[in-house]
This record gives structure tokens, sequence and C-alpha cells, in this order.
């Protein structure tokens, strides 16, 4: 599935249930953080060594609170007409200069500390 018929299904299916009129940008940009901590939830009070099994322990969850996330964008980035892929590749590209290699390889310091 593409990109463009992931956004159209999630379209259809909040158009389906007149949800549009519920879906502006503050509340998209709540939905996306309260779903995020609801991913935050599945760590919470574990070992960071032991994330990555705990995950894995409770992958469909996980993969539900992703998938709720990354509707919730999509369909924030659709609302605003900004081309989620395009936005993702100049982002990276910025990153890239601020996070040089030679600078920044296995250090987890902000830009502004490097």
């Amino acid at each position: 599935m593409t990109v463009e018929e992931i956004t159209q299904k999630i379209r259809e299916f909040r158009d389906e249930r007149d949800w549009a009129q519920f879906h502006n940008p503050k509340d998209m940009a709540e939905a996306i953080c309260i779903e995020a901590a609801e991913l935050l939830e599945h760590f919470l009070w574990k070992r960071p060594d032991v994330t990555t099994e705990t995950a894995l322990a409770h992958k469909e969850g996980v993969a539900d609170e992703i998938a709720d996330i990354a509707i919730f964008l999509f369909e924030l980035a659709d609302n605003l007409n900004i081309n989620l892929i395009q936005a993702m590749d100049r982002k990276l590209n910025k990153n890239a200069l601020k996070y040089p290699v030679s600078k920044s390889k296995g250090k987890s310091l902000k830009y502004t500390d490097l």
C-alpha cells in the first residue's frame, strides 16, 4: 500500500463517521501526543536493557499504538496539505547538516553541544 492509498483510506474512515469537524490541527496534535503517551505506557518502569524484549512481548499492543500515532500524523499532514514524504526528506537533510557524522557518530548529544 502506498502513502497515498493509506491516506485515502484514513480519509474515508474519518469521513464515513463525519469526524472531520473534530480534526482541527490543535486536536490532531493533541491526539498524536496522547497516543504517544499510550505507547510509552508499554515501557513505564522498565529498565532500558529490557525495552526491546518488552516491545516484542507486547508487539500487537505496541504496533497498535504506533499505528494510532501514524494514522493521526498522516491525517494531520493531509489536512494541512503537507507532503509527509517530502517533509521527512527535507528534515532529514536539515538534520544531516546539524549532526554531521564527523561530530555526532556514536554520541547522543544535541547538535548545540557537539
